[in-house]
Formats: structure tokens, sequence, C-alpha cells
């Protein structure tokens, strides 16, 4: 077997070997939570398992592993923009601004990073 073959050979094994991985995190995540359930992993390692093994169908040439990995692939793909494009966007502020300092005491305006908006702090009590 030439150096070739070998890496390819070892290619088309770590694309099966992480396809095959994604039923092992379906199984353990449906035990902690004592219902079937489909992590996001589970798409992720579907995809680049079903890239990598689809590298390998091109690479031997073989028209039915091919069409089986690209069909499966795209049917990933999709899974996942699915996934993304219902998950809420976090609106997180990047930095937020430095307080206004009104010299020693506590800031008579607040930045309120969960609107990203300033707002009035509330009056500390006097002891």
């Amino acid at each position: 077997m030439s150096p070739t073959e070998t890496i390819w050979l070892i290619i088309g094994f770590g694309g099966q070997g992480l396809f095959f991985t994604r039923w092992l995190v379906q199984w353990f995540r449906s035990e902690r939570e004592q219902e079937s359930t489909v992590p996001l992993s589970f798409w992720y390692l579907s995809l680049i398992g079903g890239l990598i093994t689809l590298a390998y169908a091109i690479y031997r040439k073989d028209p039915v592993f091919i069409a089986g990995q690209a069909v499966g692939s795209v049917v990933y793909l999709r899974n996942l923009m699915l996934i993304h494009r219902n998950r809420p966007v976090l609106d997180i502020p990047t930095a937020s601004p430095p307080p206004i300092s009104t010299g020693g005491g506590p800031s008579p305006v607040a930045f309120d990073g969960a609107t990203g908006t300033r707002a009035p702090s509330a009056p500390t009590p006097k002891s």
C-alpha cells in the first residue's frame, strides 16, 4: 500500500469515527436528560464527519458513497442553519462607557448594560 493510500485510509476512518461519535454524544445526552434529545454537537459532528467521509468517497470515486454523503451533508448544514436562525441573539455591548465621576460620591448616571443606555442610578441612603 502506498503512503497516499495509507493517508486516505486514515482520513476515511477519521471521518467515520467522527460520524459515529455523534451517536455516542446523542445517547449520553439523552441518558443525562432522561428523554430523547439531539444536542447541537450532534449536528456539528454529523457535518464534519460527513464532509471528511465525502472527501474520502470522492478520492475513491464511489458514486453511491458520494451521493449518500453529499445529500446527508446538505441536511446537516440545513439543520444547523435552522437551529442558529431560531436562537435568540444576545445583545451584549462590547465595552461599557466609563462612569461619570462626581468627585468622590456615587455616580448620578449609570450605564445599563442590558439596554445599552445610560440611566440614573438609585440614590444611596445616607448613614
